[in-house]
């Protein structure tokens, strides 16, 4: 038999044929193009050989002209495997649904634990968790990396300073640091207070020292402001010097701005696409073909399945394709100046403490050249012009 590969997909059967003439009827069949093989003789009237599923029923007629009989032993092959599988389908379905209810229940969202927040913030984050599809019973593949899940959060909850996000199994662990933490007590050396810039003092309050300046004075950087040695002539103590010495100081800004800008923003519309990759090749499940989009950015992120604790290699791959728009800006004269006087007040913000007030802005110069607005702002701020110096040896 050449071809007994195909045969054993196609089917075969083993024969066993007894009597008298069982020469005539092997040559019969050969004659006949009934292909034979593992031709074996069981005594002198018994022989045993396989044929094809597809000869089955035309030996059936050289083995009654001949006067044998004929008894079919064994059948193996292709369709009596498939009917087989069919026979024991339920257990097959069975197992199959109980692997892929297993493989869900171990990649679904099964917990969330929140740490360090107060019960209000706890509140807060569980509702934009919510808002963010990240919920119990919910697919872990459909939720977005902890990475974007940390920057959202902390974007949008301003309670928080900081916000942890690890992926634990099958339960989302958040560590949150809330904002307003009381300061512990530092210890300050002894020490005066000097002047950091160049300004006209305003507001003088000391807690400690004695003041070495007063209002409407006017200071360089390094002047002494509050001393830190008080007393007696010869009986001086040294004490760290504290308070606020508010000046005010001068700032100058420059901004230039394009009157035509061209950058690209998000459309809003996005497709994603899920693949499941092992051995490093993917396999496309979910979201086929190429986006329609004439220009996107793409997205990756890769989740490890799961089976109960253990992580399979296997990995669902998801791609968020995200439509991107060019836009071009152009600036009347008007808005441009506008734009330029804000950029250059966000840029002094920057640039001053959380406490530093500004009292006024003036425009130094203004002009429109190469399609191009420059402001040169000069600031007035009210700023805390304080800061600490040790005090040493021959103060």
């Amino acid at each position: 038999m050449k071809n007994k590969w195909f045969v054993r997909f196609s089917g075969e059967v083993k024969v066993q044929v007894t009597g008298k003439g069982i020469e005539r009827l092997l040559n019969q069949l050969i004659r006949e193009g009934i292909a034979i093989w593992d031709v074996r003789r069981n005594g002198q009237e018994m022989v045993t050989f396989n044929i094809s599923l597809g000869h089955v029923k035309n030996i059936r007629l050289p083995v009654r002209n001949s006067g044998c009989k004929i008894r079919f032993l064994e059948r193996a092959g292709g369709p009596f495997f498939l009917r087989k599988l069919w026979t024991n389908s339920g257990l097959l379905v069975g197992a199959g649904i109980f692997f892929i209810v297993i493989m869900l229940l171990s990649n679904m969202v099964w917990g969330i634990e929140i740490k360090g927040a107060s019960p209000a913030t706890e509140h807060q984050i569980r509702k934009e968790l919510d808002k963010m599809g990240i919920r119990t019973a919910k697919l872990q593949f459909t939720i977005d990396h902890v990475e974007n899940i940390q920057r959202t959060l902390t974007d949008r909850i301003e309670a928080v300073t900081w916000i942890g996000v690890e992926l634990k199994g099958t339960t989302y662990h958040f560590q949150v640091v809330e904002k307003n933490e009381p300061k512990k007590a530092e210890i300050i050396a002894p020490r005066h207070l000097v002047a950091k810039r160049k300004a006209a003092i305003v507001k003088i309050f000391v807690e400690k020292g004695e003041a070495a300046v007063k209002v409407n004075d006017y200071v360089v950087p390094g002047q002494l402001l509050v001393s830190g040695l008080y007393g007696k002539e010869g009986e001086m103590k040294q004490v760290p010097a504290t308070g606020e010495i508010l000046g005010e100081t001068w700032y100058k800004t420059e901004v230039e701005l394009p009157l035509k800008t061209t950058f690209h923003v998000f459309s809003g519309n996005e497709r994603r696409n899920y693949l499941i990759k092992a051995a490093g090749k993917g396999l496309p499940v979910w979201g086929f073909g190429k986006p329609d989009y004439k220009e996107y950015e793409t997205e990756v992120n890769e989740l490890p399945v799961r089976f109960f604790r253990w992580e399979l290699p296997v990995k669902i791959e998801t791609k968020t394709i995200r439509e991107r728009e060019k836009v071009t800006r152009i600036y009347r004269r008007e808005e441009a100046i506008e734009s330029a006087k804000e950029i250059a007040r966000k840029d002094i913000k920057n640039r001053l403490p959380e406490n530093a007030i500004i009292k006024g802005e003036k425009i130094l110069h203004q002009s429109i050249e190469n399609d191009k607005v420059k402001l040169i702002t000069h600031f007035t701020i009210i700023e805390d012009i304080a800061e600490g110096q040790p005090i040493i040896q021959g103060d």
